[in-house]
C-alpha cells in the first residue's frame, strides 16, 4: 500500500469499527486487495472512499464502506459457493475469492468481464469465475449456492434468488422501485421459507435486462 492507501484503509476500520464490524480476516481480504488497481487512474487517490467512483461502460463501483457492510452481512465462509450478479471492476469478487471456495460473478459487460479477468490474473486470484450474462435470473442451473449478492436492485422481492439459495444460504441485495426508497435486504433461507433483514436504505440502478451489444 502507498501512504495515502494505509491512510484510506485505517479510516475505513475505524468507520467499520463503529459499525461493529470488525471480522479479522474479512478486513484483512480487503487490505490484501489493492483497491487501486481496480478503479481508473484519475480515481486513484479516492479509492478508499465511502463515496461511489466512475469506472468503465458508464458503470460505477460502489464506495468502500456499503461494500463492507454487504460482505459482512453476507457471513462468507471457508467453503462456500458464491454468486455475485454484477462484476463491476471485479474488487469484490477478488476479495471474497480470499474467503470462500467459489465465486461465479456475472456482468452483461464485456469490457468489464475482461479487465476484472486481467486484473484477476494478475493477482494470481484463480477461484473466480467470470461469465458475460444476463444475470437477472441468478443462476439455477449451476446452483444451489451459500450466498448470492446482486449489486442492483430489484422493483420487488427476488423470490427466484432466494430458490437458488442452500439451506441456511443467504442472499444480500437491494429491494425498491428505481425513483423511490430503496432498502439493502439481507434474505436467509431456512427450509422453505426466509427471513428478511433490512440493513440499510441505499441507491442503486435497477439491474439492467439482456446483454450489453458493443461493449
Amino acid at each position: 500500500m502507498t501512504g495515502s492507501d494505509r491512510e484510506g484503509f485505517a479510516a475505513f476500520l475505524l468507520r467499520m469499527r463503529g459499525l461493529g464490524i470488525d471480522r479479522r480476516d474479512l478486513m484483512t481480504a480487503f487490505e490484501m486487495t489493492p483497491r487501486r488497481s481496480f478503479v481508473p487512474t484519475q480515481w486513484h487517490s479516492d479509492a478508499w472512499s465511502q463515496g461511489m467512483l466512475p469506472i468503465e461502460c458508464g458503470e460505477a463501483i460502489e464506495g468502500i464502506d456499503l461494500q463492507a457492510r454487504v460482505l459482512s452481512a453476507l457471513d462468507l465462509q471457508q467453503g462456500h459457493k458464491v454468486l455475485e450478479i454484477g462484476t463491476g471492476s471485479g474488487y469484490t469478487a477478488a476479495v471474497m475469492s480470499r474467503l470462500v471456495a467459489r465465486v461465479i460473478s456475472l456482468d452483461r459487460y464485456r469490457t468489464l468481464i475482461d479487465l476484472a479477468s486481467q486484473r484477476l490474473e494478475t493477482l494470481e486470484l484463480s477461484k473466480v469465475i467470470l461469465r458475460q450474462a444476463d444475470g437477472r435470473q441468478g443462476l439455477a442451473a449451476e446452483g444451489p449456492f451459500d450466498r448470492i449478492v446482486v449489486w442492483a436492485a430489484y422493483g420487488e422481492h427476488p423470490r427466484h434468488l432466494v430458490d437458488q439459495l442452500s439451506t441456511g444460504g443467504i442472499a444480500v441485495t437491494v429491494i425498491g422501485p428505481a425513483e423511490g426508497e430503496q432498502a439493502l435486504v439481507k434474505l436467509s433461507k431456512i427450509g422453505s421459507r426466509f427471513d428478511r433483514e433490512e440493513i440499510a436504505k441505499v441507491r442503486l440502478q435497477p439491474l439492467a435486462e439482456g446483454l450489453a451489444a458493443a461493449i
